[in-house]
């Protein structure tokens, strides 16, 4: 039998601390055969592999090491496919420094949209020979690449052309025409011909070698010190009480000044507290989002946290607080947070550069966190005043600032299209289409092509189509994830539904459309439209469970006591359900209340009265009994400590030109907690059993304990009110909050649970195989074990669950996730979950600024609101505005010492004075006056609009009178003048981390330039765009 291996000795000669060559034997064993993984390759033993090089391009790419290692964000591009990645350039790029580009290089092989391969072609003998004498490390290197390129061009019988990619000159012209059909250039030759009309790749090359370049360029006088080494890194981190690993935090707020350190890993800090890291020097070139290790300076240097609120970043005298924390300064980073950056060029600055000509230029991030980037590039004419993307490639000790590389252009400043692309840019959000091909793995349901469920399929599930089933929503849902049912057995005791959609069913594991789903992870709501995690063929119609249609889904149901309601029996399966009716949530509500909804519930059109009579009393039942058993169930996490918080939303009224006609408060029905309550209910049990079953591959969610001193704030400010709150549990906590009424102010408890929101830990999925048993609760839930189950439309996490909890019933481990692989896929998605969290926030911050921006603030009567004192500061305190439902900074001290005086109504002056501060209290003292305000105290401020180049508009608050408001009518307020954020929270789904609010208000789908969907009332926010954000003049 021929040998498949060869075996020979490979010799490495290594240099040791001490400067010695030392030359070290490795055994190398070299295949006789290797798959080659194209598509028209005709041997079947080729065929193997998840990716494969597709078929449909022109040629195929092999890229040498120095092509991979400096220009790899080029390669990365959509538009490059059929790139076969060497194990030689692999190996080139593995240094110390190559971590994120490694890191692209596989995400790019591993995305089978790509066409892209790996090819050890280092252990293959007809593509490996041993480096001559004359040749260097990089020639030898750059020839292996060629070598394997030649051998394919063979292999695959010329009928696919290759090209090789090297920066060497040299070689280029030495093997530029060794072989006919293996073509050799440099990537910028390659682009030139192949790709001469794709600006992005060109631009992103030019702006790459410039920063090459510049990045090589040494002398200058030493900013900063020097990193230690990785291994003394860890060294230091493990046997020194002084090193401390963690994540950079820089402070927004005083970017220049002030950064903490959080997640300690392994190692805890005596003092519970973050480390501080104050100025620039002691931080050392790390950016925010770096992991980095930090040593500890000594006591007499620490510092207090900064108590001043500050304007643009600029305040220079900043108050820091009495109490000292513990101070260190950064000494090496563990790796970067390399991610793109929305960066705007200084103003004027395209006059400072020559036309046509490379130079470098500032560019000033959107994020004050992030310090300017250097970046140099051709195009600062044309690129002045647009929003464009840069990236971070490298920090020298002698430079300022870092030096980065243009990735690409948004668009004009101020358009608001650009500003949503922004928000979506910063946070790593796709706003990509779904492609072709995901599209065509996707069943159709059309006139000429409808959808049905198939026999085969229905037999497989439990047919519960002749039950009735119905589900509560928003108006105007469509994605409809959830129904419910409710019934009472012949043997006394209740059935109880959750049936979900089973998106399972058609998105399988790998396939295009689950890649880009685990991609996204979730469904995107910003102000005005969404960005869907899953193909409308799917959110929008045959996984959305509308009323009258077949549709396929996962159900847990209950057999419960009719009369404590504990559970007796559950089952979990496949179900084939027809929705009877989709009702929305105030229709319900009323239903409960004894009041006639016939008109509302539109599938009873066309029943005769006496059906119509029964259908309406089974249904009153059901969400009676519902009601009754959701009470009985959230009485019982109460009583284990269930923590409730509170949030403010507004009811738009639109007429029938979809105009605002009024804004109403929205108070809080009892049928929204029923609902929220049985998905609670559902998810609970689901968590129980997929980790019984798989106890250390299962994904959870879990809540864990908030830290003591984060609680501070929420304790010192009950205590301004006589109340005291007790933090030692969520049991604890829950009951101190309910005590803390205020007989003369409801918004006092209202604010109190706000801070206690703030304080809590944020939710995160894991794997249970991450984390001890005695960690997998949920604190805020008060539940022992918990997992989101019960929308697979919009989280990808729930998908995961759904293919868990079926192979859970089924019996069919084949497409299991591993612990440690589940575990990267969670901590992805956790980061997809609290950027979309982010990116929500800043786009209702944003159609905020459009709405003020044009508003008379002296005269509007819009602008002069109430508001309501929540915490207080060195030069000033942070207000909250009810009717707005907005936090904000009111100065009483600017930024040249002057001081605001009140006394004369509606009509403050800055004046000369000083202020005082106490805990609960700051004073303001002019030469005439002396004004106090206390928090919880209401006063009166005016909105306006700070206007921004380079950064966001920002709202500002500015104080009026130190007496509460005496605001007109709502009712001919909302109708003189409404506010984009009170449209916000009509249109937006409630997308938050507290799983006792349902997420639920969905949007109509219409065609737009970015997004897959948008609101029935985009009509109406279209107008914005008129109003578009202007530049600062």
């Amino acid at each position: 039998m021929e040998q498949a291996l060869y075996k020979r000795d490979r010799y490495h000669h290594i240099k040791t601390k001490s400067g010695k060559i030392l030359r070290v034997v490795r055994e190398h064993y070299l295949r006789k055969c290797i798959t080659c993984s194209a598509e028209i390759c005709t041997l079947d033993s080729c065929k193997t592999g998840i990716s494969s090089l597709p078929s449909d391009v022109t040629h195929y790419l092999f890229p040498d090491g120095g092509v991979c290692k400096d220009f790899m964000e080029v390669l990365e591009l959509a538009q490059f496919t059929g790139i076969v990645f060497t194990q030689t350039a692999v190996n080139y790029v593995l240094t110390p420094g190559g971590r994120a580009t490694i890191k692209r290089l596989t995400q790019k092989v591993a995305d089978p949209r790509n066409g892209c391969i790996f090819f050890a072609n280092e252990f293959f003998h007809e593509t490996f020979f041993e480096r001559e004498s004359k040749d260097n490390v990089n020639d030898w290197q750059t020839k292996l690449v060629y070598k394997a390129a030649e051998w394919y061009y063979q292999h695959l019988e010329c009928k696919k052309a290759v090209v090789v990619l090297t920066e060497s000159e040299e070689l280029t012209f030495d093997l530029a025409n060794k072989t006919a059909g293996v073509h050799v250039m440099s990537l910028q030759q390659y682009l030139s011909l192949f790709w001469p009309n794709c600006a992005e790749a060109t631009d992103m090359f030019e702006s790459l070698s410039a920063s090459l370049l510049l990045s090589k360029e040494k002398g200058g006088k030493k900013q900063y010190d020097n990193h230690l080494p990785q291994e003394v890194l860890q060294m230091h981190v493990k046997s020194s009480e002084q090193y401390y690993e963690g994540v950079l935090n820089v402070n927004k707020h005083h970017a220049q000044k002030e950064a903490f350190i959080r997640g300690f890993g392994q190692k805890k800090l005596k003092l519970d507290s973050d480390i501080l890291i104050s100025g620039m020097t002691d931080r050392n070139r790390a950016i925010h989002g770096d992991r980095v290790v930090v040593k500890l300076l000594p006591k007499s240097q620490w510092k207090g946290r900064i108590s001043s609120l500050t304007q643009d970043n600029e305040s220079d005298n900043d108050y820091q607080d009495k109490n000292n924390v513990p101070t260190a300064r950064v000494v090496g980073l563990v790796q970067r947070n390399l991610r793109d950056y929305v960066a705007t060029l200084p103003k004027n600055e395209g006059s400072s550069v020559q036309s046509g000509k490379s130079g470098a230029v500032l560019v000033i991030p959107y994020d004050y966190s992030i310090p300017k980037i250097r970046i140099t590039t051709s195009q600062v004419a044309s690129l002045q005043d647009q929003r464009i993307v840069v990236r971070i490639d490298s920090w020298d000790c002698n430079s300022q600032y870092p030096n980065g590389h243009l990735v690409r252009r948004l668009g004009p400043i101020g358009d608001l299209e650009t500003e949503i692309a922004t928000i979506m840019a910063e946070y790593q959000l796709s706003m990509a289409e779904f492609s072709e091909q995901q599209q065509l793995e996707l069943p159709t349901n059309n006139k000429d092509d409808p959808w049905a469920a198939t026999q085969e399929e229905i037999s497989k599930r439990l047919d519960l189509r002749d039950l009735l089933i119905f589900s509560i929503d928003p108006i105007g849902c469509e994605d409809v994830d959830d129904t419910l049912s409710i019934r009472e057995l012949e043997s006394g005791d209740l059935e109880l539904g959750v049936h979900i959609a089973d998106v399972s069913h058609f998105v399988h594991p790998d396939s295009l459309t689950d890649v880009e789903a685990r991609q996204r992870s979730t469904t995107v709501y910003l102000a005005d439209r969404r960005f869907d995690m899953l193909p409308s063929i799917l959110s929008a119609d045959l996984c959305s469970l509308v009323s009258g249609v077949d549709r396929y889904a996962v159900s847990v149901i209950w057999h419960l006591n009719p009369v404590t309601y504990q559970v007796k029996d559950v089952w979990y399966g496949r179900t084939i359900i027809r929705s009877a009716h989709k009702m929305f949530y105030e229709a319900a509500q009323a239903m409960h209340d004894g009041k006639d909804v016939r008109a509302d519930i539109p599938e009873l059109n066309g029943m005769d009265a006496m059906s119509v009579e029964i259908r309406m009393q089974r249904l009153k039942w059901c969400v009676d009994k519902l009601m009754d058993v959701a009470r009985h169930l959230k009485a019982n996490r109460v009583k284990g400590g269930a923590v409730q918080l509170e949030g403010l939303e507004v009811k738009v009224e639109l007429n029938e030109e979809q105009e605002i006609e009024n804004l109403i408060p929205k108070q809080t029905m009892e049928i929204h907690e029923t609902i929220a309550e049985c998905m609670i209910f559902a998810n609970h049990w689901v968590a129980k059993k997929i980790v019984e079953t798989y106890p250390l591959c299962s994904l959870l969610r879990y809540h864990p304990l908030p830290r003591q001193d984060h609680f501070q704030q929420l304790v010192e400010s009950a205590k301004a009110k006589g109340f005291e709150i007790d933090t030692s549990t969520s049991k604890s906590l829950a009951d101190s909050l309910d005590k803390c009424v205020d007989d003369v102010d409801v918004n006092v408890n209202r604010m109190l649970r706000s801070l206690a929101t703030k304080a809590m830990s944020n939710a995160l999925y894991f794997s249970t195989g991450s984390l001890p048993r005695d960690q997998f609760f949920h604190y805020g839930l008060a539940l022992d074990c918990y997992t989101h189950f019960t929308s697979p439309i919009r989280r990808y996490a729930d998908v995961i669950v759904h293919r868990l909890l079926m192979a859970a019933v089924e019996g069919d481990n084949n497409n299991l996730i591993v612990n440690k692989e589940l575990q990267e896929i969670c901590e992805h998605i956790n980061n997809k979950h609290r950027a979309s969290q982010h990116a929500q926030k800043d786009s209702q911050e944003l159609f905020q600024t459009v709405f003020f921006k044009d508003k008379d603030a002296e005269v509007d009567e819009c602008c002069t609101v109430n508001a309501i004192i929540e915490s207080i500061r060195s030069n000033g305190f942070l207000v909250f505005i009810p009717r707005y439902g907005m936090k904000g900074a009111v100065f009483l001290q600017d930024k040249n010492g002057l001081v605001i005086d009140v006394s004369e109504k509606n009509n403050p002056t800055w004046t000369s004075g000083s202020i005082s501060r106490s805990d609960f209290t700051i004073t303001v003292a002019t030469m005439t006056s002396s004004t106090c305000y206390a928090l919880f105290d209401h006063v009166t401020v005016r909105i306006s609009v700070q206007l921004s180049h380079s950064h966001s508009h920002n709202i500002k608050y500015e104080l009026v009178s130190n007496k509460q408001h005496e605001e007109i009518q709502m009712n001919q307020a909302h109708k003189s003048c409404s506010n984009v954020q009170d449209v916000v929270s009509a249109v937006k789904e409630m997308h938050t981390d507290n799983e006792d609010d349902k997420d639920n208000s969905t949007t109509k789908q219409t065609c737009n330039e970015f997004s897959q969907s948008n609101s029935n009332m985009y009509q109406l926010l279209r107008n914005f765009k008129l109003m578009a954000l202007q530049e600062c003049s």
